[in-house]
């Protein structure tokens, strides 16, 4: 699809992303999509960035909406849609989006398609179109572009042969990846090439969220019931098991990019803030950049570390919260 720019000030290409997340787990998703874009959204269901996005990236991410068209109206919109250039032979269908500033009710929604789609040279097709065009209301414009599907199959892997019950969730676990590359999951061959590190991998389920996502990642785990059981995962999501190894991150060598550390916790017992300092500065060694996961306040033993917080989170869930602490 030829672009079509109603401002013709505008030179660069611009993107909508639309998003949603549960009320628990708001603070993690307004400070994912604030690494990987660099601002803050400013509203509560979409963003607007010049940054390319495979929409998949982000757990809270639905879809993409490359913006082919800007107008102040809908009747310019309309206009404007007459003139784009469809593929030879490509059909399509166009998709009022219910997120933006446009408060339609269903039937309306409905009706702005049909009248935009009407103006459209090409075939439409409603159940399985080669294109969407997506329209949505930002402010005082109307945008319309092409809709790019976020890829959902991360949803397969809520499912492990094997789990912990206080294990990290897959969505938790996808956007702590991209907390700890931050702006280089945008930039794929900056990310290829980060090499990071999962200290107290448990079962697995960072680590297989960081190979779904294409990135370099090794485990370690003192317990060897739980290398056990994330060799059987990642082998059972075709990722290679010897990527594990049974080891205390204390006796680690290397060095990362960045780490993702879990503290280890149970609903019995604390681990004693000795303890607890000495893997953070066994941490501090091994990785510039870390993103932390903790039941418990971690500042001081963050700052007598040698750790600087950036970010901080929380996600909540009944009976059990965590504080996430992104540090450099």
């Amino acid at each position: 699809m030829n672009k079509h720019e109603m401002n013709t000030n505008e030179t660069k290409q611009r993107y909508i992303y639309t998003y949603a997340c549960h009320e628990t787990e708001r603070e993690l998703c307004l400070l994912e999509l604030k690494c990987l874009f660099d601002q803050p959204p400013v509203h509560d269901s979409m963003l607007l960035s010049e940054r390319r996005l495979e929409p998949g990236t982000s757990p809270f991410i639905h879809l993409r909406l490359d913006i082919a068209v800007d107008a102040g109206t809908l009747e310019e919109l309309c206009e404007a849609a007459s003139t784009l250039q469809l593929e030879d032979g490509k059909t399509f269908k166009v998709l009022c989006l219910k997120e933006g500033d446009n408060k339609a009710d269903y039937d309306e929604r409905r009706r702005i398609e049909r009248r935009i789609g009407a103006r459209i040279h090409g075939q439409a097709q409603m159940k399985e179109p080669d294109i969407t065009l997506g329209v949505i209301r930002a402010g005082q414009r109307w945008l319309l572009g092409q809709c790019v599907h976020s890829d959902r199959s991360w949803l397969e892997r809520r499912q492990k042969p094997q789990y912990y019950s206080t294990g990290l969730p897959v969505l938790v676990a996808r956007a702590l990846v991209n907390l700890a590359v931050r702006h280089a999951a945008v930039h794929e061959a900056d990310g290829d090439e980060l090499k990071l590190l999962d200290p107290c991998c448990g079962m697995g389920n960072v680590m297989i969220e960081a190979l779904s996502m294409g990135k370099h990642i090794c485990g370690y785990d003192i317990n060897p019931l739980a290398v056990r059981g994330a060799r059987v995962n990642l082998r059972h999501f075709g990722y290679e098991e010897e990527l594990v190894k049974l080891g205390d991150m204390n006796m680690v060598e290397g060095t990362y990019d960045a780490a993702i550390l879990d503290m280890p916790y149970n609903l019995c017992s604390v681990l004693p803030a000795d303890e607890q300092k000495k893997m953070l500065r066994s941490l501090r060694r091994l990785a510039a950049r870390a993103v932390i996961v903790s039941t418990e306040p971690m500042e001081r033993l963050l700052s007598e570390s040698g750790w600087t917080l950036k970010e901080q989170c929380c996600i909540r869930k009944t009976g059990l919260s965590r504080e996430i602490w992104v540090c450099e």
